[in-house]
C-alpha cells in the first residue's frame, strides 16, 4: 500500500477506494467468465455462472483483506 504524500488532502483515500472497487469487480468478472465458459463447454444453462460470480466475490474480498485489512492497515 502506498502512502499519500499529502495525508491532509480530501482525496487521499480515493486511490484506495478505486483499487478496492476494481478488485471486487475484477473478481466477479474473472470467475464469472470462467463459470460462463464452463456452462458453455459442459452444456448446462446458468449453473456455473452464478457459482463463479459468488466465488469471485469471495476471492476478491479475501484479496482486499490481504492487501488492506490485515494488521489494521498499519505498516511496521
Amino acid at each position: 500500500m502506498t502512502v499519500d504524500p499529502n495525508p491532509q488532502s480530501g482525496w487521499s483515500g480515493m486511490g484506495v477506494g478505486w483499487a478496492i472497487a476494481s478488485t471486487l469487480l475484477a473478481g466477479i468478472l474473472a470467475l464469472g467468465a470462467l463459470g460462463y465458459l464452463a456452462d458453455r463447454l459442459i452444456g448446462t444453462k446458468d449453473v456455473f455462472l452464478p457459482v463463479g460470480m459468488v466465488l469471485g466475490v469471495a476471492v476478491a474480498i479475501y484479496a482486499v483483506w490481504l492487501e488492506y485489512g490485515r494488521d489494521g492497515g498499519r505498516e511496521d
